[in-house]
């Protein structure tokens, strides 16, 4: 389901042929590596947290991690990611497929500065075999993301 509706939404934005399933996993930085053919650093992972009660997204790249000084200070607290199941509910994907592709309402995206080396990155479309490839303008067009932030260390 969740993938259809990220497919759907990338579909009403002009880039069904972005669009890449695998008879493989792709549920991890690692394993999307493999599945799409690139180097994991080039997988733009969408890690979910939650801040004053509400969702947010980081879409960093694969060999990136948050730092957790960088997002308190952006953030004015303490990285918290969601849970299994929060994720799910609050932003509308199960873990390993999550992106910022046709999310639920309410859900705040940040890009992080350390996708901005690669002029071609390859978030999750929604489900655990799936990617879409993405120029950074692209990535910046389709995620609706709120400001580019600096919260990861390579």
């Amino acid at each position: 389901m969740a993938f259809e509706t990220a497919k759907e939404y990338l579909i009403k934005m002009g880039y069904e042929k972005n669009i890449h399933t695998f008879d493989v996993s792709s549920a991890t930085v690692d394993l999307a590596a493999k599945a799409v053919g690139t180097e994991p650093a080039r997988i733009a992972k969408s890690l979910t947290f939650k801040v004053a009660d509400a969702p947010i997204m980081i879409v960093c790249a694969g060999d990136a991690k948050v730092a957790n000084g960088k997002f308190k200070s952006l953030f004015h607290t303490k990285a918290k990611m969601l849970t299994p199941d929060e994720v799910i509910e609050l932003i509308g994907h199960s873990v390993g497929g999550v992106c910022p592709f046709g999310i639920k309402d309410g859900v705040n995206v940040y890009l992080d500065e350390s996708l901005k080396r690669f002029d071609m990155v390859y978030p999750a479309c929604g489900s655990s075999n799936s990617a879409v490839a993405l120029t950074i303008p692209e990535l910046e067009e389709t995620s609706n993301f709120i400001e580019w932030v600096d919260v990861c260390n390579i």
